[in-house]
């Protein structure tokens, strides 16, 4: 936790700030550690432990505005840290637009914590942790002849920060989170070399999965043996919940109050209007109790608070912070999204394909590029081809092609399989008439 001679000296720096020519100042004290082991094949290939602690302050002198930080967390060091950091900020361009939030926006600290943090972290022996990462890759070393390599990795953390600024704003947070993954190759036909992964994350110790995750990463790669383009055309794809959030990136990026601002987004005027099929309906829920992302104010201290995103196709806001909201001569929103939730329908990914006489299923996506003013894009991408409501043959080497608002238009079905370890709570997703380049 932050200690409280660490808040002490974020209360000392405000008032050295404000006392050396600053008209307003945020100061954000971080401190954290991080472990990790990683296994390739039978052998301990990397441990690694890192601790951090460091202050960040933002600036406001003479119209001007800076952004520092710095690890030293000595007062007589600091002082000349900020400074230097005061005398630094005044040789910058004023920009008046940089201002700190309403102070009437703030979080004021009266809710129940949303829980983000194991307090047995401290207590977890590093056997344990170690031992996550081997019998990942113990789980499936040697059970198949294609097998070249297998990886298994383990890691934890734990941050906590402190925030303080001279409008009165003061709020903490904590948060604890482990994570566990592996990664086969295979050998193929000829010079192919199919490789999968899987992994599982959890804020809580007890939460994580610790079986399973190298038989599901051996699964998911066998399945790709015999990859082949197929004949290019329109067909029905659905995008497994593991990589929906592909799709979805670009239109919450488009939503971002500096795309916005520097009319580099496909959704500019788009509020009030509809920018998806109606069966799409998207949440911003930040307080969701011991769940990733979940958290009661942003970096600005703002006070967050559930809010439709999308509600039955049409877009309800944008992420506009302060800065952006001042250029934009607008009312600000918050930074960003917290959680994601969506509207689920009845069927998983299985249920989508059953579904189908004929399309495919999206596994991967390997490259590509977007234009974020037009929303038009090409990925590549790899999966599987569904006849008649089964998985009949895997594919690879093939290019997905449109326009985002298009796409997103021909949203036909949503799934109801969305994994709740994630801070974007993305499940599997049916679209109508996607083109298709292969053969």
């Amino acid at each position: 936790m932050i200690t409280t001679e660490y808040k002490k000296l974020a209360q000392q720096m405000k008032s050295y700030a404000l006392a050396n020519g600053c008209s307003a100042c945020r100061i954000s004290i971080h401190s954290g550690t991080e472990s990790s082991f990683e296994y390739r094949n039978t052998q301990l290939e990397q441990l690694q432990q890192s601790s951090q602690n460091q202050l960040s302050i933002v600036l406001f002198v003479d119209g001007r505005f800076g952004s520092y930080s710095s690890n030293r967390m000595e007062s007589n060091e600091l002082k000349k840290f900020i400074k230097n950091a005061i005398a630094a900020t005044r040789y910058l361009a004023a920009d008046p637009h940089r201002t700190l939030p309403n102070a009437d926006r703030y979080y004021k600290g009266r809710d129940a914590d949303v829980d983000c943090y194991d307090k047995q972290y401290d207590a977890l022996p590093p056997d344990a942790k170690l031992q996550l990462a081997k019998a990942a890759v113990e789980e499936i070393y040697q059970t198949d002849p294609h097998i070249i390599s297998i990886g298994g990795s383990y890691s934890d953390s734990e941050w906590f920060s402190y925030v303080i600024d001279s409008q009165g704003f003061e709020g903490e947070k904590a948060q604890s989170s482990f994570y566990i993954s592996a990664d086969v190759s295979l050998r193929g036909d000829g010079n192919a070399r199919p490789e999968s992964w899987w992994y599982h994350s959890a804020l809580f110790w007890e939460q994580l999965r610790k079986e399973g995750i190298g038989k599901k990463a051996l699964e998911r790669a066998l399945r790709k043996l015999g990859q082949a383009k197929i004949k290019s055309g329109q067909y029905p794809m659905i995008v497994d919940n593991m990589n929906s959030n592909r799709l979805l990136s670009p239109l919450i990026n488009a939503m971002n109050g500096e795309s916005l601002t520097q009319k580099n987004s496909f959704l500019i005027d788009k509020l009030g209007q509809p920018i998806a099929n109606a069966k799409l309906t998207i949440r911003d829920e930040p307080h969701l109790p011991k769940a990733s992302g979940s958290r009661r104010f942003d970096h600005e201290g703002v006070a967050t608070q559930p809010r439709a995103i999308i509600e039955n196709g049409i877009l309800r806001t944008y992420f506009i912070d302060t800065y952006n909201a001042n250029k934009m001569q607008t009312e600000p929103t918050i930074s960003g999204a917290s959680i994601l939730t969506f509207n689920p329908g009845d069927k998983d990914v299985n249920g989508l394909a059953a579904s189908l006489k004929k399309g495919i299923l999206v596994t991967g996506f390997n490259g590509g590029n977007g234009n974020s003013t037009t929303g038009d894009f090409s990925f590549g991408v790899e999966g599987f081809l569904i006849e008649n409501g089964k998985l009949i043959k895997p594919i690879s080497e093939m290019n997905i092609t449109g326009n985002m608002l298009t796409l997103w238009a021909s949203l036909a079905e949503i799934g109801n399989d969305a994994h709740d370890w994630s801070s974007w709570r993305i499940p599997s997703l049916l679209f109508d008439g996607v083109n298709f380049s292969g053969l």
